[in-house]
């Protein structure tokens, strides 16, 4: 294997022993700020990878995908709400729910395309983002602090600023790591020949719109737990976790790092929130210095960041 060939295999180890050492090197600075940080990262990296799965892969432009991150969210505050604080069924709760709500949006706009498409995932978003205003038991527009953590009694604390990095590390690493599987299995190669080109995949036998659909619920799902650990990120809960300027950053997390490549979310997650980051410092409009950079990166890096390093033996990377 030539240099090149490795970059990607290399990138990809050298990046996750950096995440695994950051409360090591947070501890040892003084600095536990940078667990918070790069846990936040983390937790929008499975949001970003599981839009690239219908994004990236299946040419679905969800526009809406903010919707199970808040899903995840209210999954864990409503019930912490009413006294079940059980981290089991509380995450539990956040996927599946999520799922069938992405099976229900799913269900009536992946048989649209295009800028129809878009629009009823946009549309089923804010509708949501407008119930949760509305149940002002939950708070409503200003949402409401989470009473406490999810609890996994005599397995783990989340309330341990290192040992909830773990648990966010290794839920991205596994989903790393089933997004690879599913892309490359059967299932995905029906997805991936549907984004490039459907009427072809219909005339060979498969019928899309189950593929589609399944895939939907899929990233759903993954989205909804995002959201589970966002709210025990932040310990509050608010309808701003659905509103679709937060799907728009999650989209542009992933063209940002590169769709189609499941590492690349990962990148532009980290990329998109280190420049916030530092440019919310420096000035309060500094999304007027992110976009020109987005504008670049499209023009002169179509495949991402993560694309311009050289694909590995592997497919999909």
């Amino acid at each position: 294997m030539s240099l090149a060939t490795r970059a990607r295999p290399a990138a990809m180890a050298l990046g996750l022993v950096a995440l695994a050492a950051v409360p090591v090197l947070a501890s040892v600075l003084d600095q536990p700020f940078y667990v918070d940080l790069f846990r936040r990262v983390m937790i929008f990296a499975v949001a970003a990878l599981s839009l690239d799965v219908i994004l990236g892969y299946g040419g679905m432009v969800s526009f809406g995908h903010a919707a199970y991150l808040g899903i995840g969210a209210y999954a864990v505050g409503v019930t912490t709400y009413h006294g079940v604080s059980n981290g089991y069924a509380q995450w539990a709760l956040a996927i599946v729910a999520s799922m069938v709500v992405a099976l229900a949006i799913g269900a009536i706009s992946i048989r649209t395309s295009g800028v129809y498409f878009i629009m009823i995932t946009l549309a089923f978003t804010q509708m949501l983002y407008y119930l949760g205003i509305s149940i002002e038991e939950y708070g409503g527009d200003d949402g409401m602090r989470l009473a406490t953590k999810s609890q996994f009694p005599g397995v783990l604390d989340i309330g341990n600023p290192a040992a909830f990095y773990y648990v966010v590390l290794g839920i991205l690493v596994l989903f790393l790591y089933l997004a690879h599987r599913l892309v490359n299995a059967r299932f995905g190669m029906v997805i991936r020949a549907t984004k490039s080109n459907e009427p072809r995949a219909r005339a060979v036998g498969f019928s899309p719109y189950p593929y589609k659909l399944i895939a939907f619920a899929v990233a759903g799902g993954m989205c909804g737990l995002a959201g589970a650990l966002l709210v025990n990120q932040t310990e509050y809960l608010t309808p701003e976790f659905m509103h679709w300027t937060r799907s728009g950053e999650i989209m542009f997390m992933v063209i940002l790092g590169g769709m189609g490549t499941l590492v690349g979310p990962v990148v532009g997650a980290l990329v998109f929130l280190l420049l916030e980051q530092v440019l919310s410092a420096w000035t309060e409009h500094w999304q007027i210095i992110l976009g020109p950079f987005l504008v670049l990166v499209v023009l002169f890096a179509r495949r991402g960041l993560w694309g311009l390093l050289p694909p590995g033996a592997g497919r999909n990377g």
